[in-house]
């Protein structure tokens, strides 16, 4: 629904600017700046929608099919009224940068779609959705109060030539010019980062399957099996990513530790002892990065905003030798600390109403921001503590509107 709501407004935009095509005259600039107005007002539905349907329980794969139908509708008119303005004024250089700018904005959305329908993620460049609303809205608005102030007929001039090089008008066209180029870069960059990511996927599924024929061809010489129906194997891509991660040094201290898909940083939970090697009650428990990444694998602390927002970890002390752990930006998995059968300190997470032996979490995100990362799943890695069998729970969010 608030989706529609932002197709219909975009639908008034791409109105107001043919009725101002046809009823006023080039120098009047008023119409561009009331359609920014509403550009903007509906690119605030158009970036609530999902938000809303979270909130509301009422997100679905369907529903994030249908939302970015209409996503692709509404950018398709907006551009049309703006494409048709230009030409109706005889800006005829602007109006192919906009149409260029409309071949960008679709090719971002879609090459994104198709990588994602191929299993990777591609979500990079500088002019997502957001963005192109932005600067589209915050321009035309800019054009249409600089119309009030200075008119239509400011012009400036290359220095000793009648070369014009600026007008009130190119306060709207210039940014356009800029999204023409920017949106069809974007859209090569994530052509780039796909094919990159696809042959990435394609080497670990052929070392996969190699390493499966090393395992199973010497067992059946040694068997002597015959398989008259040949043999079935299957393997998960989201595993052999996280197997690829380096495994941080093993010590009694550590409980368990976090990895993440955009790169081999690790953040490592361990036991926080004091001066004379008892647990901390108020603290016990530490965190710390491992930085792969950086030349040597230096350990560094975690800043103030990923401790607080990210990868910290808070501590409830609820008895004797025993505290509750929740993860700050998940509370929703139940983590425990206390001695295990052996006497020692041991992380314990509770999956399907049974304690197994906390080893590692691997999350995978793709794109999103810092604050608010889009995160398909978060892989739980345990233990049972009697057995050791060792098993991966899945935590899997719904998918999420596919915002070009």
């Amino acid at each position: 629904m608030v989706t529609f709501i932002g197709l219909v407004f975009n639908m008034a935009v791409a109105g107001i600017l043919i009725f101002g095509a046809e009823k006023s005259n080039r120098g009047d600039l008023s119409y561009i700046g009331w359609a920014g107005s509403v550009i903007l007002f509906a690119g605030i539905f158009d970036m609530l929608d999902g938000q809303v349907a979270r909130l509301s329980n009422k997100s679905s794969k369907f529903g994030a099919l249908f939302d970015s139908v209409l996503d692709r509708y509404s950018e398709m008119i907006l551009f049309f009224g703006i494409c048709y303005y230009l030409v109706a004024h005889h800006y005829f250089l602007s109006s192919v940068f906009a149409f260029m700018a409309l071949i960008g904005s679709m090719m971002v959305s879609y090459i994104r779609s198709r990588a994602e329908g191929l299993g990777v993620s591609c979500k990079g460049g500088l002019m997502q959705r957001p963005e192109r609303i932005v600067l589209i809205s915050i321009s035309a608005i800019a054009c249409g109060i600089s119309y009030c102030f200075i008119g239509s007929d400011f012009k400036i001039y290359f220095p000793g030539t009648k070369i014009q090089i600026f007008e009130t008008m190119s306060i709207f066209t210039f940014p356009i010019a800029l999204m023409a180029v920017l949106t069809n870069w974007t859209a090569v960059g994530r052509l780039k980062e796909a094919k990159i990511a696809l042959e990435e996927d394609e080497k670990l599924n052929s070392k996969s399957k190699e390493k499966f024929l090393g395992i199973l061809l010497p067992l059946i010489m040694i068997s002597g099996l015959v398989f008259s129906n040949g043999v079935g194997a299957q393997t998960s891509k989201q595993l052999n990513e996280a197997e690829q991660f380096p495994l941080p040094p093993v010590n009694k201290s550590m409980l368990f530790y976090l990895q993440r898909t955009p790169n081999t940083n690790t953040i490592v939970y361990e036991l926080n002892y004091n001066d004379k090697k008892d647990l901390k009650e108020v603290e016990p428990v530490k965190v710390y990065w491992i930085r792969y990444t950086e030349q040597g694998a230096p350990i560094k602390k975690l800043n103030f905003i990923e401790k607080k927002f990210a990868y910290g970890i808070k501590t409830q002390k609820s008895g004797k030798d025993l505290w509750n752990l929740k993860m700050v930006a998940y509370d929703k998995l139940p983590i425990t600390l206390r001695k295990g059968k052996h006497g020692s300190y041991t992380a314990f997470v509770k999956i399907n109403n049974k304690d197994y032996v906390f080893q590692k979490a691997y999350i995978k995100i793709e794109g999103g921001s810092f604050w608010s990362p889009n995160i398909p799943y978060i892989d739980i890695y345990a233990k049972d503590e009697n057995t050791k069998k060792e098993i991966i729970h899945r935590i899997s969010n719904p998918k999420n509107k596919n915002n070009g």
